[in-house]
């Protein structure tokens, strides 16, 4: 197990120097996801909960909290932000919440990256409260990071719940066709596919994947070269998303130089 950097040799609390670090490009994501009930979810989609735009809400919320990390981490240093991104998708049971953050400096910019999902879920349940109670978030994690002397890390996949709640469809009173006519389009991807159409679909995230390893392809700067958030990116390939849409698809292979079916596996 590595020491402890904030401690010092006494046990005393103490933040780290890092003046003689050179200044690097950092990033981070995270990961905040927050369970609700199926009447809650359709508030949200449809835009009818009692406090207002719930979504657009908790997204500057948590861009706010990230840039005020170091008044509410003790031991954190104050690091001049680049980019802070905040994007919420509706999944079925819950609303995942995805911060992503970057620097230049001579530290890492992970507790920036929780701390902004961490406040964007909790301002979920403030903005939701009085529609439902019971409002869980469950998961605050780091989900990659870049940079530094640690270099890369990445986080495994969460197993799939398997509790009652969770098998619950998204909204039962809604007919089917009402979500897709309302919904953003990264709300369509959570939709549960049938055991044919998910193996298929986990094959072309394998391929995606494999593509990205044998080329030497980091998911934040992919991204960034086809127009897109890392987040939609690792959001598909940790399975969070079903599949991404034609578009995205297209702006990757363009990004990568090759066809969407060699890209994603179809050849």
């Amino acid at each position: 197990m590595n020491k402890l950097t904030h401690l010092s040799d006494a046990g005393e609390a103490r933040m780290v120097d890092v003046s003689a670090k050179p200044a690097t490009l950092r990033k981070a994501i995270a990961e905040a996801r927050v369970r609700v009930s199926a009447d809650t979810l359709t508030l949200v989609r449809e835009g009818t909960a009692p406090k207002g735009d719930v979504l657009s809400t908790a997204r500057i919320a948590g861009i706010m909290a990230a840039k005020k990390t170091p008044e509410l981490i003790p031991l954190c240093h104050p690091l001049a932000l680049s980019q802070v991104q905040v994007d919420l998708a509706l999944e079925e049971g819950l609303i995942v919440v995805t911060s992503s953050v970057t620097t230049t400096g001579p530290t890492g910019v992970e507790m920036e990256a929780m701390t902004a999902a961490s406040v964007a879920a909790l301002t979920l349940y403030d903005m939701l409260k009085s529609a439902e109670k019971g409002i869980v978030i469950e998961t605050v994690r780091l989900l990659s990071k870049e940079g530094g002397r640690s270099g890369i890390y990445e986080a495994p996949a969460l197993s799939a719940p398997t509790t009652p709640a969770t098998r619950r469809r998204v909204s039962p009173a809604v007919p089917a066709a009402s979500p897709r006519a309302k919904a953003k389009p990264q709300d369509l991807l959570a939709l549960r596919p049938r055991a044919g159409a998910a193996a298929a679909d986990s094959q072309r995230r394998e391929h995606l994947r494999a593509f990205l390893r044998d080329h030497s392809l980091q998911v934040t700067s992919f991204a960034a070269k086809a127009g897109l958030s890392p987040n939609v990116v690792y959001g598909y390939l940790r399975g969070q998303t079903r599949r991404l849409d034609e578009a995205a698809e297209t702006a990757l292979a363009r990004a990568a130089g090759v066809s969407r079916k060699t890209l994603f596996g179809e050849d």
